[in-house]
């Protein structure tokens, strides 16, 4: 008898627990009969074997068996990654120990010389506390047993090794064991491709056994969002009796020397014997074609592709109308109702909020398609997103959390009978707060839209307190900014809100969710805002009366047109003709683009950065501007102490607080503004003028002290602030000073 190790993934190992035991008490019960043409009586089962005690330990199950049983597991489990033979096992404290435990083990017994081995370490303690150096420690001595016993020394080949050794230390113990598997019980060998994000094979059938379908192969199974087919081939294969690794081509104990062949060719006739017929129907669906012929040739190649059914279908079209059974419910072992079927799937994760966003309409509208074609059916749905399942608006029954790779993920199951066919009223955009305060927004902005002669507008500013957002409309995409929620709101009823924001947004609006882009705005500073946080390279073109501006809706906190400030560069541009104009914290260009369509004499623009002066000149050329243009770029508090230029006009809106690597002290707007406009009075010509700004909110400006510089003050801030800002008056505060 030996010491036998089954792992799996975090989540499964309960699972596994189970499945080994009736794998043991199936076919330890059953006397191999090889004649396949024998049917199983009572005569043949043994009622004197004892199911061994399993311990049961995070990723893992450990009993005590026989070698037939190691073959019985690594044939039929469908959960495990791999089965291993212990050799030796002791405690480690020190690399010493560890070299002692591992020069226990009879190694020349094991395999012989000319095998190659590789050494798997697996864990850390205070001792060892770096997998390569123990695996090298192992080796050690490994090797030096060979040939103090008289044997040539070994080879090491980690890319084909005859032999794997796995070392697996948790806290002080150590396990060294014989893999038997031959690389991860997972890999079955008939999936050739995959989709983006693979489904394990052995968490499918975690998820089917998960789900009540695998104790009621008998019911029809459905995965209207197949992908590379992973399901529904597991559950052919489940239903069919093939075990998982039957087509398996080459094992860990092939060069065992321990390896007993005839007992393992027993164990697969055994297997043979009972493979069998589906019963139930078995549906695959995927919207892309590509996919759904990729399932079919790794179903072909599980020799399950006459059990399944498919087809190219959108998730919100898929139906089952053929092989529908009965719609007699009862209760499985599961503890779930049988219903008329199972739908089991691995949606879309949406790991990114850019993918979130787009797919939450079609979890919305998923719920709804469930309740009215899947009425009384069982659905189970994996995803590493719990924001999109409650898209759904579905009470699950149970959920369970598991590790796919290592991808943390949550399986729900839900019944669809009883308030889960209900379709609330409140769950309507007609009744809905959100969509109806937008609704209202765009019926009341609509003539001022159209007088505005741009299409870049916001159209939403927090209006409801509890829906704290700002929505933007650029050409024919949308960007939402999450603000803070406030303290009262907990983070869950906030995360709520968004969601049935972004659900109502694209409805509302008409456009489709691809085309919305969602923000998270907190209180940042400086150039916080100029931040990357996606890189599609995504660009649009919005126009501002005259002018045209690139922007990118998805790469980074702000898009590249203040809104804001659309009324403040249609006054500068009126002040522009003839004149020498300097902006100053120049982001995109936008006033500069203004200041030359104003007949400005020259325009420099100053920022600090590259990528950002780029944007400036892509949107000279988009306007079809050339000229005496200047595009510098620097530190624009030095560049202003070094400028020996004069300027007629300048545009400063300076960030309220920066500390850029690139710059030797930090900026403070509050603290350091009459620094700064000192420094551009000296750049200012006679009789000139600037526009100062800042989106501080709680800046102050100092009267006598810029009057004291020779400034005369004028505050335009309420005439700055466009019709689409109203809402927020304190939006930004802008001065023009004159010299």
């Amino acid at each position: 008898m030996h010491k036998l190790i089954v792992t799996t993934s975090k989540g499964l190992d309960e699972l596994l627990k189970t499945e080994v035991e009736q794998i043991l008490r199936k076919f330890n019960l059953e006397n191999p009969i090889l004649d396949r043409s024998t049917s199983v009586s009572s005569e043949d089962i043994s009622d004197d074997y004892e199911l061994p005690t399993l311990q049961l330990q995070p990723g893992q199950v450990s009993f005590i068996g026989s070698l037939k049983d190691a073959y019985q597991l690594c044939l039929h489990s469908r959960l495990a990654n791999r089965v291993l033979l212990v050799v030796a096992e002791g405690k480690v404290n020190s690399a010493e120990e560890l070299y002692d435990v591992a020069k226990e083990a009879d190694w020349p017994s094991q395999f012989d010389t000319y095998v190659p081995f590789m050494i798997q370490f697996n864990g850390t303690n205070n001792a060892i506390n770096n997998s390569q150096f123990g695996a090298l420690k192992v080796k050690d001595a490994i090797v030096d047993q060979f040939q103090e016993a008289g044997h040539e020394r070994p080879s090491v080949d980690k890319l084909k090794p005859g032999i794997v050794i796995q070392a697996r230390l948790r806290r002080d113990n150590l396990n060294l064991c014989i893999d038997l598997s031959g690389g991860s019980l997972h890999k079955r060998g008939y999936r050739d491709g995959a989709g983006e994000a693979p489904l394990k094979e052995h968490v499918a059938a975690g998820i089917l056994m998960r789900s009540g379908w695998a104790q009621n192969t008998n019911k029809v199974l459905l995965d209207p969002m197949c992908g590379s087919g992973t399901i529904p081939i597991e559950a052919a294969m489940m239903a069919a009796n093939i075990p998982p690794n039957l087509g398996k081509e080459t094992w860990g104990f092939e060069h065992w020397n321990l390896h007993e062949p005839g007992v393992f060719s027993d164990v697969v006739e055994q297997a043979k014997m009972h493979i069998t017929v589906p019963s139930a129907a078995i549906y695959a669906y995927d919207l892309s074609t590509t996919l759904v012929d990729l399932a079919e040739q790794n179903a072909v190649r599980a020799g399950v592709a006459d059990y399944i059914t498919f087809k190219q279908c959108d998730v919100l079209d898929a139906v089952v109308v053929d092989g529908e059974p009965k719609t007699s419910s009862t209760e499985s072992a599961n503890g779930e109702t049988d219903g008329k079927g199972y739908i089991v799937s691995n949606p879309p994760y949406g790991e990114r909020l850019g993918d979130y966003t787009s797919l939450l309409p079609l979890f919305d509208k998923l719920g709804h398609h469930l309740k009215k074609h899947f009425a009384l059916w069982n659905v189970s749905l994996l995803s590493s997103n719990q924001d999109l399942l409650k898209a759904l608006k579905l009470r699950y029954t149970k959920s369970y959390k598991l590790m796919n790779g290592k991808l943390e993920c949550v399986l729900m199951n839900y019944q669809i009978s009883g308030q889960n066919l209900e379709i609330f009223e409140s769950q309507t955009d007609e009744n809905h707060e959100f969509a109806n305060r937008l609704r209202k927004n765009l019926k009341r902005l609509k003539p001022w839209i159209k007088r505005s002669n741009t299409n870049a507008y916001r159209i939403y500013d927090a209006d409801l307190p509890h829906y704290n957002l700002a929505i933007d409309i650029y050409n024919d995409w949308v960007v939402v900014q999450e603000y803070a929620a406030p303290k009262d709101v907990p983070e869950e009823k906030a995360k709520q809100r968004l969601q049935e924001a972004l659900i109502h947004i694209p409805k509302v609006l008409g456009i489709p969710a691809s085309k919305m882009s969602v923000k998270v705005r907190r209180q940042n500073k400086g150039k916080e805002q100029y931040e990357k946080v996606a890189q599609k390279g995504q660009r649009v073109i919005v126009h501002e009366h005259d002018a045209q501006f690139y922007i990118n809706p998805t790469d980074y906190l702000d898009v590249g047109l203040f809104l804001d400030h659309r009324d403040t560069r249609l006054l500068f541009k009126q002040h522009c003709e003839n004149k020498d104009v300097l902006n100053l914290f120049g982001y995109t260009g936008s006033v500069s683009v203004h200041a030359a369509q104003g007949r400005a004499k020259s325009v420099t623009t100053v920022d600090m950065s590259n990528t950002y002066l780029d944007w400036a000149k892509d949107n000279f050329a988009l306007n079809k501007i050339n000229g005496p243009f200047q595009f510098v770029q620097a530190d624009c508090l030095k560049w202003l102490t070094r400028q020996h230029g004069k300027y007629d006009l300048m545009f400063i809106d300076p960030p309220s607080f920066s500390n850029s690597k690139r710059m030797d002290d930090t900026w403070d707007v509050q603290r350091d503004y009459v620094s700064l406009l000192s420094d551009a009075k000296d750049c200012l010509k006679e009789n000139g003028k600037i526009f100062f700004s800042t989106n501080l909110r709680q800046f102050k400006i100092d009267q006598e002290a810029v009057e004291a510089l020779g400034f005369t003050i004028e505050d335009i801030t309420q005439k700055s602030i466009p019709e689409d800002f109203k809402r927020n008056p304190k939006i930004h505060k802008c001065w023009i000073l004159s010299a």
